[in-house]
């Protein structure tokens, strides 16, 4: 088994369950955790998704970036999430949905919050981190005027922290804002699901 930490739509149960196709629960394989050493930054541009959105000043952007969550080191910072426990098949799958993404072993800089568990993490412990092409890509867009965050996005990983309690819903809301618009975004295209071997 290998742990991942989640700090973004994996915080919800409803959205890693699409990709690992099992329920999960906080408390029932999901825990509440902090990773230290990482700041939280909407620095990803999506590889797959482009969409449609109307700017505030009525204009329209046509297939404009998707950004996402990621992370920046930051040795002085840390942030909340949860880690949740997958087999290799489902780690595979994982892998895939967050290709742009880089697993990092972080094993020793992740410790678990009580009341939803309490103890050490006896096996591997891994957070995605973007890789330097999905931020520059966000930074080539961001400058362009074309990229933006997606509402029903942004409020799935704000929903998914009320659900861990006020005090992580506070937590996750310091993370420095997004430097681009929070938008409806009617997206052009859906990533693909991973090619099953046969």
């Amino acid at each position: 088994m290998t742990w991942i930490f989640g700090y973004g739509s994996l915080v919800s149960p409803v959205s890693l369950e699409s990709t690992i196709r099992r329920p999960v629960s906080l408390g029932s394989g999901m825990f509440i955790a902090e990773l230290t050493g990482y700041q939280r930054a909407w620095n990803y541009g999506s590889a797959v998704q482009r969409g449609d959105w109307t700017r505030d000043d009525g204009s329209s952007i046509s297939g404009g970036l998707v950004v996402s969550l990621g992370l920046v080191a930051d040795a002085d910072e840390s942030i909340n999430g949860v880690v949740f426990s997958v087999n290799d098949d489902e780690l595979a799958e994982l892998d895939w949905r967050e290709r742009a993404y880089d697993r990092v072993d972080v094993t020793d800089r992740v410790t678990l919050i009580p009341p939803t568990a309490d103890g050490e993490l006896d096996d591997t412990v891994a957070v995605y981190v973007p890789r330097r092409v999905a931020i520059e890509r966000y930074e080539e867009h961001r400058d362009a005027g074309t990229a933006g965050v997606r509402k029903s996005y942004w409020d799935l990983v704000d929903d998914a922290f009320g659900e861990l309690g006020p005090d992580h819903l506070d937590w996750y809301r310091r993370t420095p804002p997004p430097d681009v618009p929070v938008v409806d975004i009617r997206l052009d295209r859906l990533p693909s699901r991973r090619p099953r071997s046969r």
